[in-house]
């Protein structure tokens, strides 16, 4: 398990590190073919109010998964990323069949 956390642009945060990384660890307990995790904070200047962005790539055996969200704060950010991965990695599971 390996977890790389990058702010682009911006100063880092350990709290936010440490939200995300506690966020990320059920994805781990949950499905044991995740190798490693990347994960990018970005702050964009958007008329909406919106701007930070929340990228989020996952690698494991296959075809790399990747989602994103673009919300008003980063909590919100990670929680609808990872709710987007959740998604993805539940719909790969189903389809991949191991070997017996």
């Amino acid at each position: 398990m390996k977890i790389d956390i990058q702010f682009v642009n911006m100063s880092t945060s350990e709290t936010m590190e440490a939200y995300t990384i506690k966020k990320l660890q059920r994805l781990f307990k949950i499905y044991d073919t995740i190798i490693a995790l990347q994960v990018f904070f970005k702050n964009e200047n958007d008329p909406k109010e919106n701007g930070k962005i929340c990228e989020i790539e996952v690698s494991l055996s296959g075809p790399r998964l990747f989602a994103s969200s673009n919300e008003k704060n980063y909590e919100l950010a990670v929680k609808n990323t990872i709710s987007d991965l959740e998604k993805q990695l539940k719909k790969r599971k189903s389809i991949v069949k191991p070997y017996l």
